[in-house]
């Protein structure tokens, strides 16, 4: 009970920075685009897209409020959660690197506000392939991602947790200097192939990209893990 009124005042005494209000801003953006173009949209919009990037989901204009809502609402929870992240941490190894933390969650604020707007435009604009910037979007992310993971330091909410990478701190650093490379070079490949091939095969790519990223890091992990558990061993 103590350790947890402790927490909450931890993080009572974070102040509300220029940054924070920027980032309030930037994630309410889209919403007060929303609202200014609401009138000008059709009454029925498309709010699903195929693989192929043509749309195969309509809806009530009004539902773009709650999809928009709901993204910049969890945008912003984001934001929070790196902010508050060094008084939540079990491990208390987040304080080291806060600013690091507070920098990814801009990252994700811009992202998302990035990613609300594209949805909005898909609406005005019905010829606008909002799959294709969308995907390079989050091929951008993924640099933006792999370049905050060579200094990320142990913790359980950001990076590759595995149960390997958890328990030794130099697995933890090896993973995760090779996983900033791989997500680093997966992104770059994203964003090119989304604007340069068709949909349907873009698609499939960035599928394989995504899953490499993950097995690679995880599979490097486990072999870091064998060979110097057999090290001790000797």
């Amino acid at each position: 009970m103590d350790n947890a009124i402790q927490k909450i005042n931890l993080v009572m005494e974070k102040k509300i920075t220029f940054w924070d209000v920027f980032a309030l801003i930037l994630a309410l953006l889209p919403l007060a685009y929303l609202y200014y173009v609401y009138d000008g949209l059709p009454a029925i919009v498309p709010v699903h897209f195929g693989a192929d990037g043509q749309p195969n989901g309509y809806g009530p204009r009004s539902e773009l409020f709650f999809t928009g809502g709901l993204l910049s609402g969890l945008s912003i929870l984001l934001y929070l959660l790196m902010k508050y992240l060094p008084s939540i941490d079990p491990k208390k190894q987040v304080k080291y690197g806060q600013k690091r933390f507070q920098q990814l969650g801009m990252g994700l604020v811009i992202f998302m506000s990035a990613l609300n707007i594209c949805i909005v435009i898909s609406a005005i604009n019905k010829g606008f392939h909002s799959d294709k910037l969308i995907i390079s979007l989050m091929g951008l992310l993924f640099v933006f991602l792999g370049n905050m993971m060579y200094n990320i330091k142990p913790n359980y909410f950001v990076g590759v947790r595995v149960p390997w990478t958890l328990e030794d701190e130099g697995n933890w650093r090896a993973t995760h200097r090779l996983a900033g490379k791989v997500w680093v070079a997966g992104g770059i490949i994203v964003t090119i192939e989304r604007l340069a091939l068709p949909s349907v095969i873009g698609t499939y790519i960035f599928l394989g990209c995504v899953f490499l990223m993950a097995l690679i890091p995880i599979t490097y992990s486990y072999i870091y893990f064998k060979n110097h558990k057999t090290k001790k061993d000797l």
